[in-house]
Parts: structure tokens; C-alpha cells; sequence
């Protein structure tokens, strides 16, 4: 029995113990969180609140773009904004009490047709109110009134299912009246402001106004602890040196209220674009809008589970966009649109239906474009009265009939198919044909050869060549027998220049011109030989004249030199990311001797023929210009006119510069005059004279940037200057 009990007495105290060691464990473990609660319970509980957001892009200044010359000719110019962030769980009220507020703080310029025609002036900063923004700010203003906008028998079809929830808010907008929304005629301004806050997307900044007044930017950092999701940046705008000099080929981008285009939508949104950032939507700004756009800084967002930004934390700084380098000489283009200008307001009787014309400059060795001016009159809808405004880009995109500016490469086409040969001669007459048809030139020349023939622009050397491709004799008073494949053959031909395909350049829509569907009438294929059939864009002039000017060549046009690193010092260049070397895009098939005699009869046109206003004896003699000038019959509302342009390059012996200058409808039937072969004379003196200064004013930035120089507004200062 005492064995029994001893044992007993072992096993109760172990058991003791047990229960003394957990007792410790539980009362230390209490005490631990106790001290927990107490001590870090609040910071525990913010932690615990916080929840990681989506990683917001701040936008960043866009690349620049500079001339030849490294002349600015798009900037950025920095704006003190006030941006409202739209925070998740943000209630109307909220919103509304936030534009209120600032509508006392910032002048908002809004302008509405709702209680009639608006007579006031709006620019890009004018915010303009729908009758859809009043509804909406009356309803939220209104709520006990918007309500009894819906009746019984609403709420009845809603139970039975005739109508859903969200047709209630259509039926609220559709019955409020035009005297409930004259109450809200005084609050524009917060309407304004709130209608802006609604366009952002969560997380994102909206911009509510720009361009703040320093005052403005002053009075609402005071009150941002007031103002929650509102805050100050700045932001940046295009800013055009040289105001609309080349516009239409730089291109625009959106604005912060266009944001993302629709129909690129998710190709934006799959590379790292918010909604409402603001990207190229033409030309230049479209095109190289990878490389302009440049790395966004990014911060991140965090929230605490009501959607209040809690803190911002920035992940990775931003970048402005890196720059692009033109192949254009601004000062260039300056000279080229005046002489545009001039020509089409020389408003003679003559021009009277005259209403655009374009010049178009080109290194023919290397494919840049120097110059593309285009100059449109216009008429003002409120004033009537015409104006002058840029169209560069009919360069590209529109196309006339070019007339005997083609007859180079007429000339090419059949030395190169044995048609002709360099010494072939034809006696430049009337060509009578049976059924009364007449082809000729606009005087007899006799005894023609080839160079005689361009010189004089001979239109039935021309025509005799074509005939002689298609395997036809001419016979007077015989019948025209051209089969309709002479026009795919001279188009080949002609392709081969640039004429009738796209030339390369790097641009969108750009237009190959229009090809003529007459096949069937013999005497349309002649008339293809002098530039009376097929239209031809400016731009596919130049390269024609250039292919020539270098020797056979084909160069891929272009408009961007080299593309930089953004430098932070504005007298600095950056480093060069990628340039873009001269591209060859075909060698024509005619031998260089071929291509010699058609460069010595485009000289003679300039000593002796139809250009003899650019020669000797002239302010251009000493250019040695080469040429070919064109007139083309065309009609224009109802009117016959005279297409006239001038195809050229200079020096003839050593072609530095190719030239296309186009003036469609120059002059009325009946009349003439010699603004083609005029703007060509001033456009390339324009190019000698200034290719020294561009040159000069290169070599003195490298020195300035070398000595510490800068030169502000014509006015060097030294950095160490105070």
C-alpha cells in the first residue's frame, strides 16, 4: 500500500508542475499582448489598414525638335498647375465641396450655349458646359427635389421589371426644366471645376486648370490641407519657335482632356500609357512619339481601405523625351514660305483662281529635305476675307499634273528601251493624225535632238519617243496605233524616278498621286510623255530631279537627321541615339553617259531655253542652275488654267541642292507669268546665302558650350558672371 501511494505523490507533483510552467506561459504571452495593444495597437492597425496601389506615371517635358542647325523649333514651356486626384471612395458631396472651395481660389474661364448663343471669347483654357453638366450638377445639388423626379408608377415598372435602376437617372435628367437650371446659372464656375475633377480616372491626376496665376499657385498651396486630392505640378505645353512656320508636318499631340485616341486605345494602355496622358496624334509628333515621349516618373500610391491616399512614394525618376534633329534649315524655310507667300498674293487677274503653291528643297546625295514650304489661301468664315496659312504637308498628300518637268525621265525611258538613241533627231511639227487629230508643240522647232528637244521642251520629240516604244511609225494623216500596254510600260519607267510610288519618306498618308484609267484612247498615251495624264505630288518632283542631279540614284527622302539624349543644359547637345543615314532605294537602268546627255540638255534649258529667266544675265546665273520647267492644261471650277512648275538642282557641275516648286492653277488660258521659275530663283539663292551662316552658327555654339559661354536672346553672357 505505502508503494501505491508513493507513486502517486510523484506523478501529482510532475502534473504541478505542468500546470505552473503553462500558467507562466499564458500570463507572459497575455502581458506580451498587452503591451502590444497598448504600446503599438494604433501603428498595428494603420499597418494593417494600408493596402499597396496601383503605380501611378507622372507625365514628363516632351523631346525637342531642332533644325540642321540645332535651332529650336518645338520646346516646352512649363505651366503652374492645380491637378485633382479622384481617390477611391470619394463621395458627390465630397467632390462638391471640393470645387466649391476652389472656385474661390482660381479664376476658371467657362463659357455655355445653355441660356443662349455664348458671346464670350474661348481659347484652349475655356472649359465649355453641356446642358448634360448643369442636369448633373443640379441633381447633386437637388437631391430631395431630383427625387420627385421620379414618380410612383416609375418605382411600380422597376418592381415589375419594365425599367431597371440606371433608367432612373435618364428619366431624372430628361424632366428637369429650363427654370430649375436657371438656379444653377450662378455656380458655372464650381460646375466647371467638379465636371473637370469627373473626367479623371482613379489614382490620376486631372488637370483642373493650367497656366495659374503666381498668386493662384500661391493661395492654394496655403489651403491643400483643405483641399483633399488637390494638389500643384507643373505641366507642360508645345511651345512653336518659329509660331506656324512647317505646323502641318510637325504634327500636334492631344490634350490633357483628349487624352489616350480612341481607336489606339489599348495599344497605349499595353505600353505604359495612362488614359489621359497626351501623345502625338500627326505627322512628326505621331510618328517619332516612341522616342519623344520620354520615361515617366513613377510613385506609387498607397491607400488606406476607404481609398484615402494615405502617403506617395516615387519609385523611379522621370526622364524628359529624347530630341529630334531635323534635316530642315528654319531660317530656309522662312525664306521659302515668303517667297510662297509673295507668289500667291501677287493677285493679278491672271492668278485669280491661283490658291496654293509649293517649293520643296533637297539634298540630292543624301535624301534630306532641306525646306518644305506650302503656302493655301483661305477664306475666313466670319470675315470673308482670304488668308495665308501653312501646307507643307500638300507636299506629300496632294498631286497635280506637272506637265514637261517629266520630260527628263520621257527622254530616259526611251534611250533606255531603244526607242531612241543619243543622236536620234525628229523634225518638230504639227503631227496630223486621221480623223482631224493634232498633236504638237506650242511653236514649230524644226530639226530636233535630244538636248535641243528639253531645252526648247519640244512636245513632239516626246510624242514621236512614246510612238516608238509602242513599235509605231508616225505617218501623216495615219491612223494612231498605241496598244494600251504602253501605259504600264512608261509607268515602270516613270517608277523607277519616284513618279507614281511612294517615295519613302517617313511620314503617314503620304498620297502617290492618280493614275489616269483612259487606256483606250491613243492619243492619252502621248500625252502621258509630257506630263498630261498622271498626277505627281511635289515630293515625288524632288526625287525625280534628284535621281537625275546624282546620277542615276534613287535617295530615300527624310526629315529627321539624328536623334539625341535630352541634355538638361539647354547649350549643350546630347549624345547621338541613332542617325539616319542616306538610303538608296533603286539605281534607274540607264547609263550614266544616258543620264549625262539628259543633265546637258536641263543645262541648256536654263543658258538658252524655257528658263532662261534663272541664266545668264540674271541675279542666278552665278548658281549654274540645270532644269526643267512644266505647264500643264487643266481645268479649274470650270475655268482653264495652267498648272506651272520648274524642276531643278545647282551647281549643274557639282549638284548640291535639288529643287521642286509647284504652282497649281498659276495662271488662266490666255495668259502668263513666271512665278515658278521667280520662287525657284529665290529659294536657292536663299540656300547659298544661308548655308554658310547655319555652318557659322554651329561652329560658334561648339566654342560657346567649349568656353562656358551662352548666349541668351542674341546676348552671350559668361556662366561666371553674377
Amino acid at each position: 500500500m505505502k508503494t501505491k501511494k508513493r507513486k502517486k505523490t510523484h506523478v501529482s507533483f510532475r502534473i504541478n508542475w505542468l500546470f505552473i510552467v503553462v500558467f507562466l506561459l499564458f500570463s507572459a504571452l497575455i502581458l506580451r499582448l498587452g503591451f502590444v495593444q497598448i504600446v503599438y495597437g494604433e501603428n498595428y492597425k494603420r499597418e494593417v489598414e494600408k493596402t499597396e496601389d496601383e503605380t501611378v506615371d507622372s507625365p514628363v517635358p516632351r523631346g525637342k525638335m531642332l533644325d540642321r542647325y540645332d535651332r529650336v523649333i518645338v520646346d516646352n514651356k512649363p505651366l503652374n498647375a492645380v491637378t485633382y486626384t479622384r481617390l477611391k471612395g470619394v463621395t458627390q458631396e465630397d467632390k462638391l465641396k471640393v470645387a466649391k472651395k476652389l472656385a474661390t481660389l482660381i479664376d476658371v474661364r467657362v463659357t455655355t450655349d445653355v441660356f443662349g448663343k455664348s458671346d464670350k471669347k474661348k481659347d484652349k483654357n475655356t472649359i465649355k458646359l453641356t446642358e448634360r453638366d448643369l442636369k448633373d450638377y443640379w441633381i447633386a445639388t437637388h437631391p430631395k427635389a431630383a427625387a420627385q423626379k421620379i414618380t410612383a408608377a416609375d418605382k411600380q415598372k422597376v418592381k415589375e421589371g419594365q425599367l431597371s435602376e440606371d433608367d432612373l437617372y435618364p428619366l431624372q435628367l430628361k424632366r428637369i426644366t429650363k427654370n430649375e437650371l436657371l438656379s444653377v446659372k450662378d455656380d458655372l464656375e464650381v460646375i466647371a471645376i467638379k465636371s473637370k475633377m469627373e473626367g479623371g480616372y482613379a489614382l490620376t491626376a486631372q488637370i483642373i486648370k493650367s497656366g495659374l496665376t503666381d498668386k493662384e499657385l500661391a493661395v492654394i498651396s496655403e489651403q491643400l490641407g483643405n483641399l483633399p486630392g488637390v494638389d500643384t505640378t507643373t505641366y507642360w505645353d508645345r511651345m512653336y519657335t518659329y509660331d506656324d512656320l512647317l505646323s502641318t508636318l510637325l504634327g500636334k499631340i492631344t490634350s490633357a482632356d483628349e487624352g489616350l485616341p480612341s481607336e489606339n486605345l489599348q495599344y497605349y494602355l499595353s505600353h505604359g500609357y495612362s488614359r489621359n496622358d497626351r501623345v502625338g496624334k500627326s505627322y512628326l509628333e505621331k510618328q517619332y512619339e516612341d522616342v519623344l515621349r520620354g520615361q515617366k516618373a513613377r510613385v506609387q500610391n498607397v491607400t488606406d481601405r476607404s481609398g484615402n491616399l494615405v502617403s506617395q512614394e516615387t519609385v523611379t525618376e522621370g526622364q524628359r523625351g529624347s530630341d529630334l534633329i531635323l534635316t530642315i534649315d528654319m531660317e530656309l524655310q522662312k525664306q521659302v514660305e515668303d517667297a510662297l507667300t509673295k507668289a500667291v498674293t501677287s493677285g493679278d487677274r491672271g492668278t485669280r483662281l491661283m490658291d496654293r503653291a509649293f517649293a520643296i528643297m533637297m539634298d540630292p546625295h543624301t535624301g534630306d529635305i532641306l525646306a518644305m514650304g506650302g503656302k493655301q489661301l483661305v477664306t475666313d468664315k466670319q470675315t470673308g476675307a482670304r488668308k495665308v496659312q501653312d501646307f507643307a504637308l500638300g507636299n506629300m498628300t496632294t498631286s497635280y499634273e506637272v506637265g514637261s518637268a517629266v520630260k527628263g525621265a520621257t527622254v530616259l525611258a526611251g534611250l533606255d528601251s531603244g526607242a531612241i538613241q543619243p543622236g536620234t533627231v525628229f523634225y518638230d511639227a504639227p503631227m496630223k493624225f486621221a480623223g482631224g487629230t493634232i498633236k504638237k508643240s506650242s511653236h514649230p522647232i524644226g530639226a530636233t535632238g535630244i538636248q535641243k528637244a528639253l531645252e526648247q521642251s519640244s512636245n513632239v520629240f516626246m510624242y514621236r519617243t512614246v510612238m516608238s516604244m509602242a513599235g509605231e511609225t508616225y505617218r501623216p494623216g495615219g491612223k494612231l496605233n498605241i496598244p494600251p500596254s504602253i501605259f504600264n510600260k512608261l509607268r515602270s519607267y516613270y517608277s523607277q524616278f519616284g513618279l507614281g510610288i511612294s517615295t519613302g519618306i517617313e511620314l503617314e498618308n503620304e498620297s502617290t498621286g492618280i493614275r489616269n484609267t483612259v487606256t483606250n484612247e491613243p492619243g492619252k498615251a502621248l500625252d502621258f510623255g509630257i506630263g498630261q495624264y498622271d498626277t505627281y505630288t511635289p515630293l515625288q518632283l524632288v526625287q525625280y530631279i534628284s535621281t537625275i542631279a546624282n546620277g542615276g540614284y534613287r535617295m530615300k527622302p527624310h526629315l529627321v537627321k539624328e536623334i539625341r539624349e535630352p541634355e538638361l543644359d539647354s547649350e549643350l547637345k546630347g549624345s547621338i541615339q541613332s542617325s539616319v543615314e542616306p538610303e538608296v532605294l533603286n539605281r534607274i537602268t540607264m547609263s550614266q553617259s544616258e543620264i549625262e546627255i539628259v543633265k546637258q540638255g536641263f543645262r541648256r534649258v536654263v543658258t538658252n531655253g524655257t528658263g532662261r529667266a534663272l541664266g545668264n544675265g540674271t541675279a542666278y546665273a552665278k548658281y549654274n542652275i540645270a532644269g526643267k520647267s512644266g505647264t500643264a492644261e487643266t481645268f479649274n471650277k470650270g475655268v482653264s488654267v495652267r498648272n506651272s512648275t520648274f524642276v531643278s538642282y545647282a551647281p549643274y557641275d557639282n549638284p548640291e541642292v535639288a529643287v521642286a516648286v509647284v504652282i497649281p492653277s498659276a495662271y488662266v488660258a490666255g495668259t502668263s507669268n513666271s512665278l515658278s521659275k521667280q520662287v525657284t530663283g529665290e529659294v536657292i539663292k536663299a540656300y547659298f546665302d544661308l548655308k554658310k551662316q547655319g555652318e557659322k552658327e554651329v561652329e560658334q555654339k561648339e566654342e560657346d558650350a567649349k568656353t562656358g559661354n551662352t548666349e541668351l536672346n542674341g546676348v552671350k553672357k559668361d556662366d561666371n558672371e553674377q
